[in-house]
């Protein structure tokens, strides 16, 4: 066992765990040549962290370091799937405390796949120990600390990659460099959906964290009154004090597609509304299943959000992209694209140069941007994250400050946007004649339209002040996100 020390920080909390404490100094975060190996820790070993210790694995010279996980039993899993991986190689350090890996100067990355209310602290901490940061989506759990974060990444110049693998396809770069330079008529709206199989999580009383689970670790900045078993592992995805709806969860994909076709010039929308429920399930989860969002830029361009996770026969799975432009026409695909022209009832094969990517699929590009030290090398760099969660988070925080109404095809007017309506109504009417939701009885959350100030980052006009506190979620003593300034 190596000697324990407290790091510089010590620890934020000061909350020993027991767990290996690994020895050294700032890393400088500088990996020299295209074959030099990186060393990387893991953290969050459950879920998509099995998929980033897959991804590493396969890069040639990139070392898995180190393992973290508040889950004992998780942690003793996932290694023991590595030993029968290694092939002579040596076998990662597995820790439970996320920090015991920040001043280990040998470490060069870390690669978050935790919980989302854990993203930006961990983010924000490992790019103040001069480590690169990949980090699953969503980037933040709020607006606020989505801004540090970025400003971490200024101070440090540590390479920050979003977990949008999208960023990495080039016919997806390559639609979007033509509808901005002119090839294509303009965009006037961008259309994304996460419409997924999902089921009921029911209902699982309070009750006291299994012997396996650090919860004071698990929970880190997360205030949640009480432990119950829908929360881990996978769950905590439909709480707002852990998780931001499949809106930001699978959505964010999407989202992140559709703003990144928004111009270049635009950083956040000045309005967000949305519109939705939790229907059917009648369990714990507090998250909407249904949600249909509009979001508007400073020059007129739109975004549009449509969820859908209930299940029946016949369901239509949709997770994708569209895009409306100015002249009329209409642009479906995923990296290979149809365009149906106006006047016209077919799509026809759009053929495309591809657009500007760092090669190497999401794994290789972020390796290659860490041995080059180069920041701009991220497929989805910190603030491209920032600025598509934060479309997300105000489309959710309209939902969240929303009202009930009458379930009808008519509930929202949109600002007067016919041609936004029309796609809510679309959405209306899957939950009304598949799901089967009746018109007479049910509600749906109508959220207020929030004006936003994109420069400040706040909101302004009517509900602001109830729309700002929601910005920034409250944390835990030890956990807390730093501001911009302490950074």
């Amino acid at each position: 066992m190596t000697r324990v020390r407290q790091s510089r920080r010590s620890f934020l909390s000061g909350a020993a765990t027991g767990s290996l404490l690994l020895l050294g100094t700032r890393a400088s975060g500088a990996v020299k040549g295209a074959n030099d190996r990186v060393r990387i820790a893991v953290v969050g070993c459950n879920g998509r962290g099995q998929a980033h210790l897959k991804g590493w694995m396969g890069i040639p010279n990139v070392e898995i370091a180190s393992i973290v996980d508040p889950d004992s039993n998780v942690l003793a899993s996932s290694l023991a799937g590595l030993e029968k991986k290694r092939s002579g190689k040596a076998l990662p350090v597995g820790v439970a405390d996320f920090r015991h890996v920040l001043d280990d100067a040998s470490i060069d990355a870390i690669s978050i796949a935790a919980p989302n209310h854990w993203h930006s602290l961990m983010t924000i901490q490992a790019a103040q120990a001069g480590k690169h940061v990949y980090v699953e989506k969503p980037l933040s759990h709020d607006v606020a600390e989505g801004r540090v974060a970025v400003e971490a990444q200024k101070k440090y110049g540590v390479v920050i990659q979003h977990g949008t693998q999208k960023r990495s396809d080039a016919g997806i770069a390559g639609l979007h460099e033509a509808l901005k330079s002119g090839k294509l008529p303009r965009l006037k709206v961008a259309h994304g959906y996460c419409c997924k199989f999902r089921d009921s999580i029911g209902m699982m009383p309070p009750a006291e964290p299994p012997a396996n689970l650090d919860w004071n670790l698990w929970k880190g900045p997360a205030v949640i009154e009480q432990y119950h078993a829908n929360l881990v592992h996978y769950n905590w995805h439909w709480f707002w004090e852990t998780g931001n709806g499949d809106l930001n969860n699978q959505g964010t994909h999407q989202l992140d597609v559709a703003r990144w076709a928004i111009d270049d010039d635009q950083t956040h929308p000045v309005r967000a509304m949305a519109i939705g429920g939790r229907f059917q399930w009648n369990d714990q989860g507090t998250t909407p299943n249904t949600m249909f969002g509009m979001a508007e830029y400073p020059n007129g361009q739109m975004v549009l959000f449509t969820v859908r996770n209930v299940n029946y026969n016949g369901y239509k799975r949709q997770v994708c992209n569209e895009y409306y432009l100015e002249d009329g026409s209409v642009i479906t695909g995923d990296g290979q694209y149809k365009i149906r022209r106006p006047g016209s009832d077919t799509f026809e094969k759009l053929d495309l140069d591809p657009g500007k990517v760092t090669p190497g699929g999401n794994w290789l590009s972020f390796i290659s941007a860490v041995r080059a030290h180069d920041p701009s090398m991220a497929n989805g760099n910190v603030l491209d994250a920032h600025q598509g969660c934060v479309l997300g988070h105000l489309m959710n925080n309209s939902y969240r400050l929303g009202t009930k109404v009458p379930f009808s095809a008519k509930a929202a007017t949109f600002g007067g946007h016919s041609d936004v309506a029309e796609h809510f109504e679309k959405m209306h009417a899957v939950m009304r004649d598949g799901v089967g939701i009746p018109e007479d009885g049910a509600t749906y959350r109508l959220g207020p339209t929030l004006t936003f100030d994109p420069a400040a980052e706040r909101h302004t006009g009517d509900h602001a002040d109830a729309a700002n506190a929601l910005l920034k979620d409250r944390n835990n003593k030890g956990f807390e996100i730093p501001a911009v300034t302490e950074v």
